[in-house]
Formats: structure tokens, sequence, C-alpha cells
């Protein structure tokens, strides 16, 4: 692992860029007439800008840069790893990421990294850095500038978050909402942290600020699948689905506030499946709002069979803390109670 300094200043804050690949870090080749990779060692002339920065500015590539459609939990643990061995070097971490998969990374760090009490900030772009137009440039800035942000010799920021078009978002209630416009990320169901104008406005009260000790975990058992359900779903599908070989759990995709079909082949699935052990977290289709249990009748009967209820989690929240939990815990008891509970700040407790 190679870190690059990108700048000297006198500061005695330092902010460590992580590069994994994606759009951000790409520019327009004439001689190619194509998109590629930036090399890292020049950066600086990309980005004049980080030379105005009071602060120490270093940079590492992951073994190596990928399009983000290609991220694993390998590379979640690498990327983890990295900020793990680099904790007491750095005050907050900068992770330059694509899009595509950015809220599902977010997710994971933010529980491999609990405890740790310093900014880590994932941003990318949606027009790369070597493009005359492009949102790449306001967005690494920002975020190592939220990343550095100190009071009272602490960080200002303590968790996993995201920095998108002048929003800061938790990064485990963030999800990607457009493919093209630059205000590509939303957090439905919690309120943005600050926004970036003029001045950096932080919402403090809405924060976290984790009792909880650090200690890295990096195990993710991938054993896990998302159901979506959707009207015509035959018994046949559903099924298949929840007999996939070594199945332990699923991110079940419902309507509304919960609800399912009440056709006897459905809840009888559901029943063998969680008979099996299949652990079954529902959470809404909905992109804002969550599972409220027992609302309806028609969601009353999973849950008495002992479906878990995901409330207002995300997709990539609750699938990424599913496969986090299995991990990291055999007791399948505990498993259930922890997605309950709210971890990293990603689920609202009612």
């Amino acid at each position: 692992m190679k870190i690059i300094e990108l700048n000297n200043s006198k500061s005695k804050t330092a902010v460590l860029i992580i590069y994994t690949g994606g759009t951000l870090g790409m520019y327009f080749d004439k001689t190619t007439n194509s998109l590629i990779p930036l090399d890292l060692e020049n950066l600086l002339d990309k980005i004049p800008e980080l030379n105005h920065l009071d602060l120490n500015i270093s940079i590492v590539s992951t073994t190596k840069a990928i399009d983000s459609s290609n991220m694993s939990p390998l590379h979640w643990k690498e990327i983890a790893e990295i900020i793990d061995q680099q904790k007491t070097q750095f005050n907050g971490f900068v992770i330059i990421h694509g899009t595509d998969t950015m809220a599902f990374t977010a997710s994971a760090l933010s529980f491999m990294l609990n405890g740790l009490k310093k900014p880590v900030i994932l941003t990318g772009a949606q027009l790369p850095i070597g493009t005359l137009r492009n949102d790449a440039r306001e967005n690494l800035v920002t975020a190592i500038e939220i990343a550095s942000l100190q009071q009272n010799y602490k960080a200002v920021i303590q968790e996993v978050c995201i920095l998108f078009n002048h929003f800061l978002y938790r990064g485990n209630r963030a999800t990607k909402v457009h493919s093209i416009h630059f205000e590509a990320f939303k957090s439905q169901n919690y309120p943005i942290l600050a926004e970036a104008g003029i001045d950096i406005e932080i919402d403090f009260e809405k924060l976290l600020l984790s009792n909880e000790s650090y200690q890295l975990q990096t195990n993710f058992d991938t054993n896990v699948a998302i159901i979506k359900l959707f009207p015509g779903i035959s018994a046949s599908n559903l099924k298949a689905q929840l007999e996939i070989p070594n199945l332990k759990g699923v991110v079940l995709e419902t309507y509304g506030a919960g609800n399912v079909p009440q056709n006897e082949w459905f809840i009888n699935l559901i029943e063998k499946a969680i008979q099996k052990g299949i652990i079954i977290l529902n959470i809404s289709q909905c992109a804002a709002g969550g599972v409220i249990p027992y609302r309806y009748q028609s969601s009353k009967k999973i849950f008495d069979l002992g479906v878990i209820n995901g409330a207002d989690m995300t997709t990539e929240a609750a699938i990424t803390k599913l496969m986090f939990l299995l991990g990291i815990e055999k007791d399948t008891t505990k498993v259930k109670e922890l997605l309950k509970t709210s971890l990293a700040g990603e689920i609202t407790l009612i």
C-alpha cells in the first residue's frame, strides 16, 4: 500500500483519500477518445483548489480500481482495513467511489467501523473530473473539507456519510435515486446532516455520536437474497428463491407498510422458510416511510410467523446489515434482535 502525499501543509489536520475507482477519477483522453483512469499522483493538477486547503492531504488506491458495479464484501474489507491501519495517522477519510453501489458500501462500512468516531465520507461524481463541466471537483473538495472539521480537538462528523451535490447524508440512510442528474442521492427517512453553500451548515442534533467501543469487523455472509414482491408473483417463483442452497436470510421488499398477498401458498412458503431457520426481514418498497407491523390485516400473518420488522431501513442498509450480522453472529436469535436494533443510526426506533 503506497500512500502519496498531495501537499505539504503545516496544519496538524490530515485527511486520507482512498481511491476505489468510479467516474470521478476519470478523464477524457483525446488520443483514444475514451475515458481513462486519472494518474493519482497528478490529482492536484486536475484540482488545484486542494492547494488552498490548509490541510495535509494524502491519497492511496485500493489494490485495483474498479467500476463500482463490481464492488463486493472483499472490497469493503480492503477499504475498512486501510482505514483501520491509518486511523491514528489521519483525522478523517474520504473515499472516492462509483455512484452505483456507493450506498451499499456506505451502509456496510457504517457497521464495520461503528465506534471509530472519525469521519468517513464517500463521494463520487456523475461526470468525470477531466471534463469541462463536472460535479467531481465540488464533491471532492467539499468532502475533504467536511472530513477535516474539528471542534475542541474532536471530529465534528463521527460517522460514515455520503457527500453529494452539496448535501451530506448519513451513509446508511442514503439511496441513489437518479442516474443522470447531479442530485443523485436522497435520504428519504432521515434529515440531511449538512448542506454546503457559502458556508457548511451542519445540523448538529442529527449527527451520530456513538458510545460503542470500536472494534473492526470484516466478516460478511453472502448467503442472502432480496425478494421483491410484485402483482402476479407465482408460488414457483417465490419457492425457487426461498430454496436457494445455503440461504440464511432474506430481505423481503413488501408493499406499502409491510403488506403481502394473502394467498395460502404465500403464507405457507414463508412459514416453511422460517421453520428451516431462514431469517426474513420485511422492508417497504416505498421510497419513504417504512413498515408498520399489524397496521393492516394483510401483514399480520407473516409477523405472527416470525418475520422481522425492518421499519424504515433502506434496501442497501437492510441487506448489508443482514450479511454483516450473519457474518459475525452464529446465534440466529441474537441476529434477529440486532436486526431490530439501531447499530449505526440506520433505523428509526418507534
